[in-house]
């Protein structure tokens, strides 16, 4: 067993406070014995504007010395929160500077319980959405990243994605070749009208495509600058049920991943078996 923890936020414009709330759910996630702890999307900003994020934006910290907590404020909080509570971070996501000095990566990074840097996956997929009263368009402001990620966590193999990942099965696909995925990591500050249509279903579909666990991250309530986003943060079972759910606000999802399960999930439908990955 691996017990595992979502936090939910409610990131506001304030750097310094988010990573105050990050520092308390994952001192907390410890405390109720968790392993591995996944933050959501934007965990650290979610601005006023969309350009906001650029002032924010670190150069990449990839070990092997510690980040420069004046340089790289955010990267060194993780890590440091990662080794003060003896736990994996998955560390949402923050922004990276790019070549672009008008864009940036949306970048997901993996700390071990020494707070030592474990991976980064540069979030892919950016979203676009119009409806005629929210639009977004993450293209003004990110540079697409890639290629796919895993890693090995204490959970196993480990899918890192972010958000508007979670619609394209064929990048968990490509992540569960030649190895099967273990756990498909999601975090995500999902719209309220995307969030209420799609969410729940395209988590489960993934969990179930893939036989794996999944843990969901999400941003979930109205922020300071008046967006509001959809929240419920949940673990879900290789059998595509909800293991644990947080509707909406601040707290924790916390569930324990049975490897058993998925065994015998696998072997009762051996789905995987079956793929054809060139078809005729």
């Amino acid at each position: 067993m691996t017990r595992i923890a979502s936090v939910q936020m409610i990131s506001s414009p304030d750097l310094a406070q988010n990573l105050d709330r990050m520092r308390h759910w994952v001192t907390a996630a410890a405390a109720e014995g968790a392993e591995l702890v996944v933050l959501p999307e934007y965990f650290c900003l979610m601005g006023h504007r969309d350009t906001d994020k650029l002032a924010i934006a670190e150069p990449i910290w990839n070990g092997p010395h510690p980040p420069d907590p004046v340089a790289q404020p955010i990267q060194a909080a993780l890590a440091q929160a990662a080794q003060e509570a003896g736990v994996w971070i998955v560390g949402g996501t923050l922004p990276v500077q790019s070549p672009d000095p008008e864009r940036v990566f949306n970048t997901m990074q993996v700390f071990s319980p020494q707070g030592a840097w474990v991976a980064q996956y540069d979030k892919l997929h950016l979203f676009a959405f119009d409806n005629g009263s929210e639009r977004y368009d993450e293209a003004r402001t990110l540079c697409r990243g890639g290629p796919p990620r895993a890693c090995q966590t204490v959970a196993g193999r480990t899918a890192l994605s972010v958000c508007y990942d979670i619609r394209f099965p064929e990048f968990y696909r490509a992540l569960g070749r030649p190895d099967p995925l273990d756990l498909i990591v999601v975090s995500a500050a999902f719209t309220y009208p995307t969030g209420k249509a799609h969410w729940e279903v395209l988590l489960r579909a993934r969990a179930i495509e893939n036989q794996c666990w999944l843990v969901a991250s999400a941003q979930g309530g109205i922020h300071p600058n008046g967006r509001r986003t959809w929240g419920h943060s949940m673990v879900i079972d290789p059998w595509g049920e909800r293991v644990s759910v947080l509707p909406e606000g601040e707290g924790l999802v916390i569930a324990d991943l049975n490897p058993v399960q998925t065994r015998q999930v696998r072997l009762n439908l051996p789905a995987l078996q079956h793929q054809i990955v060139s078809l005729p």
